[in-house]
């Protein structure tokens, strides 16, 4: 049961709270220790409430799921997890990082709530709004990357970051709901209502559309962030961006997967290969010039 439990918790997803470090590496704070630790202690209680959204969605979407040909085999979904196990692991899960949320920062506590709050609304509702249920994934997204400013005080952190993780978010957004709808295929209205308002060839358009806004936002970015070196150095960093979301692109439409982005995080190796060289280069740009 301990095991189906942690499965249900996703800690593979737990890689986009990840983003709750942009603030603290764009800032230039990285190896500032008590900048890193409460970062690091906001990116632990953040897992927890994030655990605690997948639990309750899984709870929302069982019957659905119990229909689906690979979300079948969740836990809850295959009777692995009680259902009163996994409510009281959610409530749980979520008192612990809103207290503990408050003892790090009031802000903290105040976005994670909001946060929550948000993804109940979209787990009951939302996602069965075409265009909708993407956005407000989106918005998860911006929330990580600002509650990574509100345990640090930022002093060179840009507003073109938040641009760019809307359009990033909704890249993959859109990515995940084509590779699901290909999953899917003709039956892909029975397992989920918002299936009705997508088409393989108006997700290849807003992809298309979103990609290139990406690259344009990041682009733009390196050229005005505050106090960027005056040779705008940062700007060598933009073909491994480049690489990366040509990479997700070509997965997603050629080889045919992406429903579980960072399942190609964790196992793509080009992908992996251009993000490291990427966050290699920032690394060097913002602390060794």
């Amino acid at each position: 049961m301990l095991r189906a439990l942690l499965k249900t918790m996703r800690p593979r997803q737990w890689t986009k709270n990840a983003f709750l470090f942009a603030a603290l590496v764009f800032d230039g704070k990285l190896f500032r220790l008590p900048d890193f630790l409460r970062t690091l202690a906001g990116f632990g209680l953040f897992c927890l409430i994030s655990s605690a959204v997948y639990i309750l969605n899984d709870l929302l979407d069982v019957e659905a799921d119990r229909q689906h040909p690979v979300k079948k085999n969740r836990p809850i979904a295959s009777h692995q997890l009680p259902v009163s196990v996994a409510v009281a692991a959610g409530v749980t899960l979520s008192l612990i990082a809103i207290i503990l949320g408050f003892l790090l920062a009031w802000q903290f506590a105040l976005t994670i709530l909001v946060y929550y709050a948000m993804m109940l609304v979209y787990s009951k509702w939302l996602k069965h709004i075409p265009i909708l249920d993407v956005l407000i994934l989106a918005a998860g997204f911006v929330l990580r990357v600002h509650v990574g400013t509100t345990l640090i005080i930022v002093e060179r952190f840009s507003p073109w970051l938040y641009v760019l993780m809307t359009l990033l978010a909704l890249y993959l957004g859109f990515g995940k709901r084509r590779a699901e709808l290909n999953l899917l295929a003709n039956d892909s209205s029975n397992h989920r209502k918002v299936f009705d308002g997508y088409t393989i060839p108006l997700l290849d358009q807003f992809i298309t559309i979103v990609s290139g806004t990406t690259i344009v936002a990041y682009s733009l970015y390196t050229f005005f962030r505050p106090e960027t070196p005056t040779n705008h150095s940062l700007m060598l960093t933009i073909p491994f961006v480049l690489y990366a979301i040509f990479r997700y692109l070509y997965l997603v439409q050629v080889k045919e997967i992406g429903g579980e982005p960072e399942e190609i995080l964790l196992s793509d190796r080009p992908f992996q290969i251009s993000i490291i060289l990427w966050g290699l280069a920032v690394l060097v740009v913002f602390y060794l010039t």
